[in-house]
């Protein structure tokens, strides 16, 4: 190309160029209405849907106190997110910004009507990751249900939120030191799955068990109900992963398509599992099964397609499987709704395998330059061992000082009497 062609062309390409840059800031009204959709949708996983999944398993006396509980944290969570969240997960923290963020973003000082990130409004996006604030304590409340005080489980969710979801939130999304090595997280595997599933673990542990295990069966008083929250669950993960994409565009498509594909491998796996150990499929199992593959789909829906979903949900199916009845039968850890052997230990097959199937040729993304599966994997499991680290020792300050506030547990005679009674003076049910 001679030197006139070059200066012929070179104003319209400055030009593009500029147009480009503009477009790229401005809002994108069909990005807007996806995040506002998917916003709702996650919201809608908590209450109703994680409210009525937890609410089923537990018994007839202790059905208020688990959707209180859920409720509760959603309104905790907001004001908190509000006060200091927002600002310690995604404001630039200096000095210390590879471990949190800063306080300049406080009662979201810098998010005005029209601030935008990306193409979407900062409100959008605000409330958007707020949903993610919410859900992921109210998962751990599966981990204590029916034995921990009203008090003591507000106070251990804010302080938790502190200390355990505000900077694991920070390290991978909000520019810190697990975002910088690369560690590829889409919607949550690091920092909403892993994160609950361990706390809920070491939760179960200094709370010890429930008065009635292993000795005496503890059914789910309402399993009609926990399908209910299951399938609301099903449908809102759509939001969850399909809205990580921030736009209406193809990686919210096959984050999606993935997402179906993995919960109903994870639930067909799960059934099988039962048919063939104890002679019976349950209905229990297949909706259990089912959020074992969401929740290992997760950290991995915007950067693997279909074959990377069939495997990681048939693995999701099979480990958790195992490791459900391990805690339970082998352990005898009394981690009430299974939050670890699903979430936690879920969270963790994701988060793994998205190293293995991120590679294009197995219908993923693509790898980041210079990188390779090998050396991806050994990125994500950095990821995961310093996630767990820092959540269970974290989680145990929380309980302590929780516990010095006002008493973790309640007496015997209340957890006997039930939760809803003893602690919210109601009953589920009047008939």
């Amino acid at each position: 190309m001679t030197i006139t062609k070059i200066k012929t062309i070179l104003p319209l390409l400055i030009l593009l160029g500029l147009c480009e840059s503009v477009h790229a800031d401005e809002l994108n009204g069909g990005d807007t209405a996806w995040i506002l959709t998917s916003t709702a949708l996650v919201l809608f996983m908590t209450i109703p849907g994680l409210s009525l999944f937890y609410a089923g398993l537990v018994r007839s006396k202790n059905v208020l106190s688990v959707l209180m509980q859920c409720f509760a944290i959603t309104c905790v969570a907001t004001v908190l997110w509000l006060l200091i969240g927002y600002s310690l997960s995604f404001s630039d923290g200096g000095a210390l910004n590879q471990w949190v963020g800063g306080l300049s973003n406080i009662f979201l000082s810098e998010v005005t009507r029209d601030s935008l990130s990306g193409s979407i409004p900062t409100s959008v996006w605000v409330m958007f990751q707020l949903t993610f604030a919410i859900i992921t304590p109210a998962l751990v409340v599966g981990g204590f249900a029916e034995r921990m005080r009203f008090s003591a489980m507000l106070w251990f969710s804010i302080i938790w939120s502190l200390l355990v979801y505000f900077p694991v939130c920070h390290w991978v999304w909000g520019g810190g030191w697990l975002g910088d090595k690369g560690a590829l997280d889409f919607a949550g595997g690091l920092v909403v799955h892993i994160t609950a599933g361990v706390g809920a673990l070491v939760a179960a542990v200094m709370l010890g068990k429930r008065s009635d295990f292993p000795k005496t069966p503890l059914p789910p008083h309402n399993l009609a109900m926990t399908v209910t929250g299951a399938g609301m669950l099903w449908v809102g993960w759509f939001g969850f992963n399909g809205g990580s994409a921030l736009a209406a565009n193809g990686d919210a498509g096959m984050a999606i398509l993935v997402t179906h594909i993995s919960a109903a491998l994870a639930s067909l796996t799960w059934m099988f599992m039962e048919w063939i150990k104890f002679g019976k499929p349950s209905v229990l199992g297949i909706v259990t099964g089912m959020v074992a593959g969401l929740g290992s789909i997760t950290p991995a829906s915007g950067f693997v397609g279909p074959t990377g979903a069939i495997v990681i949900g048939i693995s999701a199916g099979l480990i958790c499987f195992f490791a459900t009845n391990f805690m339970k039968r082998t352990l005898n850890i009394d981690d009430s709704l299974d939050v670890f052997p699903v979430h936690g230990v879920g969270g963790v097959i994701g988060t793994i395998l998205v190293g293995v199937f991120v590679a294009s040729q197995f219908g993923g993304a693509g790898l980041a330059e210079g990188m390779t599966i090998g050396s991806q994997v050994g990125v994500q499991i950095m990821a995961v061992v310093a996630v767990i680290i820092w959540t269970a020792v974290a989680s145990f300050i929380a309980l302590k000082i929780a516990g010095v506030l006002c008493g973790l547990r309640v007496s015997d005679e209340d957890e006997r009497i039930g939760l809803d009674i003893t602690q919210h003076e109601e009953k589920g049910y009047n008939l």
